[in-house]
């Protein structure tokens, strides 16, 4: 399999403050990553590095180039959309796809328009006549319909209704994917892109906190419902995150004996959002008490 992004010891500084501090990450061809932290975490300073759009330190390759120093080489198998879509206002729709079909030589026409046909948008419309959600959706249109290798989505649909942000993650799949297709996207909708993700990584404070598959999550977290005569021999095995339900607790355990909680409680699957609050923002404070891990 190969590794289109290689990250090792990549570190970013503002001011003198680190946003990027040591970040190791490998990305195969072939996955669909969440990459998932909370603002100001270092997601966007880590993609315009991968993105070839500012310069980081430490090694840091695309498909085995610097994306810096080759960055036009890199814009023919890569293709990114970021949380504001910049169009320009004077164009009409038309007119766009024109205009990207003329420059890219990946661009697939009929794919843009078979988007476009899922929306309210007319060709001859200009774009300052576009509210703001279907000018996300035009801009959406045009980068899916281009043939790259990688597709790196930052806020893909934000400020898109729920109808629509359902239509895109599965036109994400059915007309984008493939085997021979990467796909990054960040977003705080992670209950949206749970199912579709194949690997996850969280990133805080400039650091990789979690890089997993989604296949081998399970293995590493669990939830157990605890009720309150079980609740002391629980806390003392070291959750990671506490928090308060209706007749007890609910706590989640990393790399823990799955054989050895059963016994205590009633087991359960965390979603991806309950694992990230647990590693970026643990509850560890209960009743009035401070359970330390």
């Amino acid at each position: 399999m190969n590794t289109i992004i290689q990250a090792r010891g990549v570190r970013k500084q503002f001011n003198g403050k680190p946003v990027l501090d040591g970040i190791n990450l490998t990305v195969p061809s072939g996955r669909i990553v969440g990459l998932i932290g909370p603002n100001g975490a270092g997601k966007t300073t880590l993609l315009k590095g991968i993105l070839g759009l500012a310069p980081v330190q430490g090694d840091l390759q695309v498909f085995g180039l610097d994306p810096v120093k080759h960055r036009v080489k890199l814009l023919e198998d890569v293709a990114f959309i970021a949380d504001t879509a910049i169009l320009p206002r004077w164009m009409k729709v038309q007119q766009l796809l024109d205009y990207v079909e003329g420059v890219h030589p990946k661009f697939n026409r009929p794919k843009a328009l078979a988007f476009l046909q899922k929306t309210q948008i007319a060709l001859h419309s200009r774009v300052r006549e576009l509210s703001k959600g279907m000018v996300t959706q035009l801009h959406l249109a045009l980068i899916m319909a281009i043939d790259s290798r990688l597709l790196v989505l930052d806020e893909p649909t934000l400020g898109l209704d729920i109808v629509y942000r359902k239509q895109f993650y599965e036109a994400l799949l059915n007309d984008y994917y493939d085997a021979q297709k990467t796909i990054v996207i960040t977003t705080h909708q992670v209950e949206e892109i749970e199912g579709i993700l194949t690997d996850l990584i969280f990133i805080h404070n400039g650091k990789i906190v979690l890089e997993t598959s989604m296949d081998d999550l399970p293995q590493h977290f669990m939830a157990l419902q605890v009720e309150p005569p079980q609740q002391t021999a629980a806390l003392a095995l070291g959750p990671i995150d506490v928090r308060p339900m209706l007749g007890g607790l609910r706590m989640l355990f990393e790399n823990a004996n799955a054989a050895q909680l059963q016994t205590l409680g009633r087991l359960l699957q965390p979603s991806v959002a309950d694992v990230f609050v647990a590693k970026i923002a643990p509850n560890l404070h209960v009743k009035g008490e401070f359970y330390a891990n």
